[in-house]
C-alpha cells in the first residue's frame, strides 16, 4: 500500500496578549495616537504664550499645525470651515483643506451669573472682533466666528476684565461646566451648587493634572428639582437630593454621552454634601485620566469605561484609589417628566421675579448682547445666566416693572412669551462654520420655526426639536422628540442636503433615545410637512390632551411616523 503523506499537526496556537487600551494607570503608554502624541509633545495649556507673544505677532501662517489644529483648543480655539465647501466634501479633504484663516472662540460661562459689565463686555466682541456673532450653546457657551488670531490678545483682556475666560473650553479637558440657570432664587430648589462650581473652576480648571484627559470631559450640576442641566448626557453629573439623615446634597451620575454611540449616565445613588462636591469631581476625573481609553479616538470617552467597568467597579475604584473613604448611600432622586428650560415670568424665593426668553435656535449677535447689557442696567437686574437648551434667563425682576421689561425684551428680539416651537428648537453650528458638519443647520432651523409658526401657531403641547449637522449629536438629536441628524440623501436622482430622523427621545423620568427608522431620510426642502405631518398624526392618534408625543411614538405604526398622509 503507497503511505498517505499528512502535515505534521500544527502546534497550539499562543494566545495573543490582550491589546492596551492607552490606559496609564495599568502602564499603557505607548503606542500614541496624534492626539497623544500631540499632547505628550507639550502640555496644551502652554500654547497661550505662544499665541499671545508669537502667533497674535507674527499672523496666522506662523502658527505651529499641531497648535492649531490641537492645542489651541485648550484655549477655546478651532479653525472654523472655509466658504465654499458643501457638505460632500467634508468627509472627502483633509482638515487642513477646510481650515478657514479665521476661528471660532467659545467662551465658558460655568453657570455665572453675569452683570452687566460681563454681557457687555461678551456683546463687545461679538460687535468688534467677530462680524457681529455671538451664539448661546446649548453648554451655556458664547460661541463667535471670524476670529483673527491678531485679535485674540484684546479679546481675551476684555473677556478677563469681566471675570470671563475661554481657557480649556475645548479640548481633551474639563469643558465647560452647565449649572441651573435658577440657582440661588429659586424657591423649589433643592440646594445652591454654585459654590461648588466656583470651587471646582477654582481648583482645577488651569491645573496640568487634570488638562490631559482621554477626550472631552462634560460637567453638570444642578440642585432644582426639574434637573435643568441635562444630567443624563454628560459625563458627569452632580443632581441635588435629599438624604433622610443629612438633608440637601447631591446624587453623583457618570458616563453620560451622545455622538454615535449614545449611552446615558449611570447614577451612582449617593448623598455628597456640597463641600465634597469638588473632590469628587476630581476623583472622577482622574480615573477618566488614568484609566480612560487612550489608544482609540472613538473609544476615548469616559461612558466606554463605565460601560465596560459597570457603575459598582467604577464607585468602588473611585472610592479605594481616589478619594479613600467610602461614599454616603442614598436612592437617586426621582426624575421629572420634562427638563424645564425656565421661559416666561417666574416667582423667585426672594419676592423678586426672573423671566426668561428664547433667541432663535441660540442665534444672537453682538448687538443683541450690548443691547441685553443695557436692560439689565435700565431694570436693575442682579445679571443673566445661560441655559444648556440655547435660552437666556435674567434674575431679580422688580415684579411691578415686569411688563416693562417683557415688552423691552420683545424689542430686542428675545421673546419671554415665544412659541412652542421657538422655545423648543435647538441647533448647532452647522456647516456654515463647522469643518464636521455636512448640511446647514441654524438657519434651516429658523427657517422651520418660522414655518412652523404660521402653520400651527396654538399648538397646545410642547414637542422638542434638535437640529444636528453630522451625527455627533452637539445639539442632543437623540434625546428629542423630533432629533434630525444632518446627511446628504437622495432626492430625484440627485444628492441634497438632508437628515436622518430620530423620534420620541427623551430625558427625565422617560430617558431613552428615540427611534430610527429604516431608511427613512428627509429632504431639508421638505422638513416643514414631514414636521407638520407627523404632529397631525400624533394629535390625532394621541389617547388625550396630556400624552408626551414621546409615548405616542414609542406605540405608533412606522407608516405614521414616516409622515405619510
Amino acid at each position: 500500500m503507497t503511505e498517505l503523506l499528512t502535515s505534521p499537526p500544527a502546534p497550539p496556537a499562543r494566545p495573543r496578549a490582550k491589546r492596551g487600551e492607552g490606559q496609564w494607570a495599568l502602564g499603557y503608554r505607548e503606542p500614541l495616537n496624534k492626539n497623544e502624541q500631540t499632547k505628550k509633545d507639550d502640555n496644551p495649556l502652554n500654547v497661550r504664550a505662544r499665541i499671545l507673544h508669537t502667533y497674535s505677532r507674527l499672523g496666522f501662517d506662523s502658527i505651529d499645525p499641531a497648535d492649531l489644529r490641537g492645542r489651541f483648543r485648550w484655549m477655546g480655539l478651532y479653525t472654523q470651515r472655509a466658504p465654499g465647501f458643501d457638505g460632500g466634501k467634508t468627509a472627502v479633504l483633509s482638515e487642513e483643506e477646510l481650515d478657514a484663516r479665521f476661528f471660532m472662540m467659545r467662551v465658558r460661562t460655568d453657570g455665572t451669573l453675569l452683570d452687566a459689565a460681563a454681557v457687555r463686555a461678551l456683546g463687545s466682541v461679538g460687535v468688534d472682533f467677530a462680524r457681529d456673532t455671538a451664539d448661546v450653546t446649548d453648554r451655556q457657551n458664547i460661541q463667535y466666528h471670524w476670529i483673527r488670531i491678531e485679535d485674540v490678545p484684546e479679546i481675551w483682556e476684555r473677556l478677563e476684565a469681566a471675570g470671563l475666560s475661554t481657557l480649556e473650553a475645548c479640548g481633551d479637558s474639563p469643558r465647560p461646566f452647565l449649572g441651573s440657570p435658577l440657582a440661588g432664587v429659586a424657591a423649589d430648589e433643592i440646594i445652591d451648587g454654585t459654590p461648588a462650581l466656583e470651587e471646582i473652576n477654582r481648583r482645577y480648571i488651569g491645573d496640568p493634572e487634570y488638562a490631559n484627559l482621554p477626550r472631552k470631559f462634560k460637567t453638570a450640576l444642578t440642585g432644582h428639582p426639574s434637573h435643568d442641566v441635562s444630567p443624563e448626557t454628560n459625563d458627569i453629573s452632580f443632581v441635588g437630593t435629599v438624604h433622610p439623615e443629612h438633608g440637601p446634597g447631591f446624587d453623583l451620575w457618570v458616563g453620560g454621552g451622545l455622538s454615535t454611540n449614545p449611552m446615558l449616565a449611570q447614577k451612582l445613588g449617593v448623598w455628597i454634601p456640597l463641600e465634597e462636591v469638588a473632590d469628587a469631581w476630581a476623583g472622577v476625573a482622574a480615573v477618566f485620566r488614568d484609566y480612560g481609553y487612550r489608544r482609540l479616538r472613538n473609544r476615548a470617552r469616559l461612558k466606554y469605561l463605565v460601560a465596560d467597568w459597570g457603575v459598582e467597579r467604577f464607585r468602588e475604584v473611585l472610592e479605594t484609589e481616589y478619594l479613600q473613604r467610602r461614599l454616603v448611600d442614598c436612592d437617586s432622586p426621582v426624575s421629572p417628566r420634562a427638563h424645564r428650560d425656565h421661559i416666561g415670568v417666574h416667582d423667585q424665593v426672594d419676592g423678586l421675579k426672573y423671566v426668561g426668553v428664547a433667541p432663535v435656535v441660540g442665534r444672537i449677535s453682538g448687538e443683541t448682547l450690548l443691547a441685553l447689557a443695557d436692560v439689565i442696567e435700565e431694570f436693575g437686574l442682579a445679571g443673566a445666566r445661560l441655559t444648556a437648551y440655547q435660552k437666556i434667563v435674567l434674575l431679580g425682576a422688580d415684579p411691578a416693572r415686569i411688563e416693562d421689561l417683557v415688552a423691552r425684551l420683545d424689542s430686542i428680539g428675545l421673546s419671554a412669551r415665544p412659541s412652542g416651537w421657538r422655545q423648543n428648537t435647538m441647533a448647532c453650528t452647522g456647516i456654515e462654520f463647522c469643518k464636521l458638519a455636512i448640511v446647514d443647520t441654524k438657519n434651516r432651523a429658523r427657517d422651520l420655526v418660522a414655518e412652523l409658526e404660521q402653520r400651527r401657531p396654538d399648538l397646545d403641547v410642547p414637542i422638542s426639536i434638535n437640529v444636528n449637522g453630522c451625527p455627533n449629536a452637539c445639539a442632543r438629536t437623540q434625546v428629542a422628540d423630533i432629533g434630525l441628524k444632518g446627511q446628504l440623501v437622495m432626492h430625484e436622482g440627485r444628492q441634497v442636503e438632508g437628515f436622518q430622523v430620530h423620534l420620541g427621545g427623551a430625558t427625565g423620568i422617560d430617558a431613552g433615545f428615540g427611534r430610527k427608522l429604516r431608511a427613512h431620510k428627509v429632504t431639508s426642502e421638505g422638513l416643514g410637512d414631514y414636521v407638520d405631518n407627523v404632529v397631525t398624526h400624533y394629535l390625532a392618534g394621541r389617547t388625550g390632551a396630556d400624552e408626551p408625543f414621546a409615548d405616542w411614538v414609542a406605540r405608533a405604526d412606522d407608516d405614521l411616523l414616516r409622515g405619510g398622509a
